[in-house]
This record gives C-alpha cells, structure tokens and sequence, in this order.
C-alpha cells in the first residue's frame, strides 16, 4: 500500500510545467513538422503522446508497473486511433515523465516486420538522450530511425500520396 501512495504522489508532483520543461511549443512545433514530412515518404501514420503522470485509475492497480506503463501505451494507440489506418502501420511513441518510461506500439503491419530487440535497441537510444535532458533530439530520433523502418517496409510509389488520417502533432497529457 505504501508503494501505491508513493507512486501516486510521484505521478501526481509531474504536471502541465513538467510538460513544458521537457518539450518547449517550439519543439512541440518541429516534431509536428517532423512527423508531416516523414509522413510524405511512406503510407504510415506516426503518433506522439508525452505524459507527465499515469491517471489515478493506473496507479491504485496492483499490477507491476512496467505492465501498467504497456497497458497505457495500448490503451492510448486505440483512443489515438493509432490502429485504424488503411495499411496497419500506425506508430505510437509513449513517453511517460514520471517514470521515464518510453514505450512504442507498432501496428500489425510494421511490428511484424521487426524483432523485440529491434525495438528495445532504438528504445535505448532515445532512453540515452532523454537522460541527458534532449526530448527532441531523441525524439527527433526515434522518428527518424521509425521512418527509415517504414519507408523500407511501406515506401509510397512515385506520385502516391498518404493521406493525413491522424494528427501530427505531439499529444500532451498531464493527467
């Protein structure tokens, strides 16, 4: 019980400025830009949700905590309507503060083109970065090495375009 109220709290201290002190609009500015322009090269969608802390329904669970970071990442890939785009190939990159957590959820279609070590490999490096205190440029990062993947497994032809069916720009939840 005391675990729970500690992590509670710990979810609760990061906010909205805990937000801004990671990723300033500026920066929230060029990965939107970033992730348009990747869009341009490939038919999949790429999704970004930072988190300053879970919602109190995820923290009073008695479940480990990587497992309620994942279960969040999931549950967020279908409120973003990650899932839903034409080919499978929707990217979600989940950033949570509180925990320095970092998890990606990779539709159908991309995911089984790689392997676990794959993901875990560019999850490290953008863990390295953001322990250095450089959210874009990790995230800058992870979207170029994510659109490299699809433009190798889902390049648009000449004269194709992808239709925008998500949003582009960074989601900020402050919980």
């Amino acid at each position: 019980m005391l675990k729970r109220i500690q992590r509670l709290l710990r979810h609760r201290w990061h906010d909205a400025a805990t937000l801004q002190r990671a990723l300033s609009p500026a920066a929230l500015d060029h990965l939107t830009q970033r992730v348009r322009a990747s869009e341009q090269r490939h038919s999949g969608e790429i999704r970004i949700y930072i988190e300053a802390g879970l919602p109190t329904s995820y923290l009073w669970r008695r479940d480990a905590l990587p497992g309620i970071i994942r279960q969040r990442a999931l549950t967020l890939f279908g409120k973003l309507r990650v899932w839903d785009t034409e080919h499978n190939n929707g990217v979600l990159i989940y950033l949570l503060l509180a925990e320095r957590a970092i998890e990606i959820v990779a539709d159908r279609g991309l995911d089984r083109q790689l392997s676990l070590q794959d993901w875990q490999a560019l999850i490290a490096r953008m863990r390295a970065a953001f322990r250095a205190g450089r959210f874009e440029d990790g995230l800058t990062q992870a979207l170029e090495e994510i659109s490299a993947l699809q433009v190798q497994h889902f390049a648009l032809a000449a004269g194709d375009a992808n239709p925008n069916e998500l949003p582009d720009a960074p989601v900020m939840g402050a919980s």
